[in-house]
């Protein structure tokens, strides 16, 4: 008989975030009418924006993380997430899901960080986190001493589409880059999830067998030594 079939939440941190970006959204449309996403979900532009990021408020720089959560409009959202949705899961089988927790926590700062020091507008959305993921997934593919052309024309292909295609309102180009910049870093830096487990269980292995190797030299018998005293005797015997 065939197992029965059962959902699997097989990509914690994407399934997560995806669901955080929907559930922030739908209350910001139906609940806070509009109010809530500008509020908290909106990193704010430089000093020499309408609505600068207040650097001697500590509640602004909570907003470095959690603007990746807010979306301007539904084809916003829905375009992010089919990105997310399709990578991030391959990836955090890839390099595990605290990796990549912790890569879209970078890529996150990076690119709040980036807006509120230099750019004027306001940013909100997760499209740095999607290119990081698309460039990822693309070094991901990397063997060693092999530069794949499809990494480089995708590179072309990205920068090409978001100076030659303007984005929308509060979606910054310069994020897109940096986050996709972010994705490079991580796809040469980071090894996956398979390589460290290797890696770990070749050092443990190492161990055991240093280890028993010393154990082994601790238990062997000493050599005796020469028995040069009792020599000594029978030679002096001998010659009386």
């Amino acid at each position: 008989m065939k197992k029965n079939l059962h959902l699997s939440y097989n990509a914690p941190v994407t399934l997560t975030f995806s669901l955080l970006c929907i559930f922030v959204f739908l209350a910001d449309l139906l609940i806070f009418k509009n109010k809530l996403i500008p509020l908290l979900f909106t990193v704010p532009g430089c000093r020499n924006s309408p609505s600068p990021f207040d650097w001697l408020n500590p509640f602004s720089y909570i907003r470095l993380f959690t603007h990746v959560l807010g979306h301007a409009d539904a084809n916003h959202l829905l375009g992010n997430l089919s990105f997310i949705l399709l990578l991030g899961p391959l990836m955090e089988e890839k390099y595990g899901s605290a990796m990549i927790a912790l890569m879209v926590t970078v890529t996150a700062f990076v690119t709040g960080i980036i807006n509120a020091c230099f750019i004027p507008s306001s940013l909100l959305g997760a499209s740095g986190l999607a290119f990081m993921l698309i460039l990822l997934a693309s070094i991901s593919t990397i063997e060693k001493k092999q530069l794949p052309l499809s990494f480089f024309l995708l590179i072309g292909v990205f920068v090409c589409k978001e100076f030659v295609t303007p984005s929308a309102s509060g979606v910054s180009t310069i994020a897109h880059i940096a986050g996709g910049i972010c994705g490079s870093f991580f796809g040469f830096l980071v090894a996956p999830k398979s390589s460290r487990s290797e890696k770990n269980s070749s050092s443990k292995t190492a161990r055991k067998s240093s280890r028993k190797t010393e154990d082994s030299l601790s238990a062997s018998p000493q050599k005796s030594k020469p028995q040069k005293d009792s020599d000594e005797t029978i030679i002096g015997t001998i010659s009386l």
